[in-house]
């Protein structure tokens, strides 16, 4: 019988401290003054070193660049978890960083709006037009057109997920490959068995519906593969995938059945869970998140393949 559910001893010694991110917030804690500050601009002091970080916008949508001194190996588009409701480029800052570490690559991090002020597909939206341009001026940025990577983690892994699809055999792609860790890939359906094993910890039943129906708008949009990728009736040609799950995550057997599906469909996975973790490990910073990064720097070179840019710049266009 498998073990992964069952919390590591460092997870259950972070969990005594009782951490305010493992307590799930429910409708009536998302008060606009709840929401302001779990969207503001200043994340945890940064644990990694970044040469040149730089904030800017494409078409109105807040962006923020991280590059380190030597020639990247190829440019990642990241996208922050939330529940669709909650985060920032500023809250996820450490995140984007240790991306660009493990990845040796330029970080475009991408300030999605989010719901309820813009529900679904608001936050697809953005993220797309970011992708579309990062694919645009990858030269600038200092990679190739073949070299971009889309990621991130909970509603931010959705994001990557959906931004695949719709991107799938599109002009402006193909991009290079998916890093989706703990993604919600299945909108508001609850017979996934991790659903009910693990609601409480960092997010339970009532916590996910309050995200759902704000993010939804009131509309049924359970069936758009572009809310829930898992709905989608193919996902043959799309990039290959790195999946990173927790053992012990809510989201851990809908993350499963996505990397099943993306397999059965011929795209090329790799899917690693680390157990006893929780939904959050790596923003948590939890030892985990180390070797989660660490798996993710060992993946990308087999999708960003070496392919050397024609032109290399400091300019972001």
């Amino acid at each position: 019988m498998s073990d992964e559910g069952v919390l590591t001893p460092d997870v259950e010694a972070w969990l005594a401290t009782g951490p305010i991110g493992a307590t799930p917030l429910h409708d009536a804690d998302l008060s606009p003054e709840v929401l302001a500050l779990a969207r503001g601009p200043d994340g945890a002091p940064p644990t990694r070193d970044i040469d040149w970080v730089t904030d800017d916008d494409v078409d109105g949508i807040p962006i923020r660049i991280y590059r380190d001194g030597s020639e990247p190996a190829g440019l990642i588009v990241y996208f922050h978890g939330g529940g669709f409701c909650l985060g920032s480029i500023g809250l996820m800052d450490n995140v984007a960083r240790e991306l660009a570490h493990a990845g040796d690559a330029v970080v475009v991090s991408v300030g999605y709006r989010l719901a309820p002020e813009h529900p679904f597909p608001a936050g697809v939206d953005d993220c797309e037009t970011v992708t579309r341009w990062a694919l645009a001026h990858a030269h600038e940025l200092g990679a190739a057109p073949e070299q971009v990577v889309v990621a991130g983690e909970s509603a931010g892994g959705t994001m990557s997920a959906a931004v695949t699809l719709r991107m799938r055999g599109s002009g402006d792609g193909p991009l290079a490959g998916q890093v989706l860790m703990y993604p919600g890939t299945d909108a508001d359906c609850w017979d996934h068995p991790s659903r009910e094993e693990f609601s409480g910890l960092v997010l339970d039943r009532d916590n996910m519906d309050a995200f759902w129906r704000r993010y939804s708008g009131g509309r049924d949009i359970g069936g758009d593969p572009f809310a829930a990728p898992l709905r989608a009736e193919s996902l043959a040609g799309l990039p290959p995938a790195l999946v990173i799950l927790g053992g012990a995550d809510l989201l851990r057997d809908e993350g499963r059945a996505y990397a099943a599906r993306l397999r059965a469909d011929g795209v090329d996975v790799e899917e690693v869970c680390y157990p006893g973790q929780p939904h959050g490990f790596i923003n948590f910073g939890l030892p985990a998140a180390a070797r989660a990064f660490d798996r993710i720097g060992a993946w990308l070179p087999s999708v960003f393949g070496g392919v050397t840019p024609r032109a290399r710049s400091r300019g972001v266009g």
